[in-house]
């Protein structure tokens, strides 16, 4: 994976093993709701600090189910809810043990055009299609992965001069921007209700 800016305003660390390492930026998204971003980008590098080295795919879709959610829920808990996300962190890494041989960069090394990159992300357990655009729009703005059509598949994630998801995020103003883009999507959302 190219270097290129992800740099969310977190621990520098934590920032690095996203740039360097595809899963972690993978479980990184997995583990992004219901939770603070901050908190959940942070989250790769505290598991990989909990177990004592970074994680592969294949270690972590082996591992026993019971002493996972026990990682995950150590205080202070990886995510609000330790048990589900550690299993759908797990289902995940099952699917890349089977479909990609343990290594999440083939999900988007390997897709023809930005059509397949969506689709591949969609078939990853807990990643809609909301999920699965912002993770394309993150790819492409963030790490130069660019197949052709990717912008119209990461639908308005991907616009150039957006600030709605992680995608645009490169520092605490950026992040600013992105937050009261969400507050609006929910006042408009409650506002439709009503």
């Amino acid at each position: 994976m190219r270097h290129m800016t992800l740099s969310l305003p977190i621990d520098p660390e934590a920032n690095r093993l996203l740039n360097d390492d595809p899963l972690a930026l993978l479980v990184g998204m997995v583990l992004d709701q219901q939770i603070p971003l901050e908190k959940a980008f942070t989250s790769p590098y505290v598991l990989a600090q909990r177990l004592g080295h970074t994680p592969d795919a294949r270690e972590l879709a082996a591992y026993d189910p019971e002493a996972l959610v026990e990682v995950f829920a150590r205080p202070p808990a990886l995510h609000r809810f330790p048990k589900a996300m550690a299993a759908r962190v797990q289902e995940v890494c099952r699917v890349l043990v089977e479909r990609y041989d343990g290594d999440a960069a083939r999900i988007w090394t390997d897709a023809a055009d930005g059509a397949q990159l969506l689709r591949r992300l969609t078939e990853l357990p807990g990643f809609g299609r909301q999920k699965a655009q912002i993770f394309l729009a993150l790819l492409g703005k963030r790490f130069d992965v660019q197949p052709t059509g990717w912008r119209e598949a990461a639908g308005g994630y991907g616009d150039v001069d957006a600030y709605r998801s992680v995608a645009d995020i490169t520092d605490v103003a950026s992040l600013r921007q992105v937050r009261e883009y969400k507050q609006q999507q929910k006042a408009a959302a409650r506002a439709a209700k009503g």
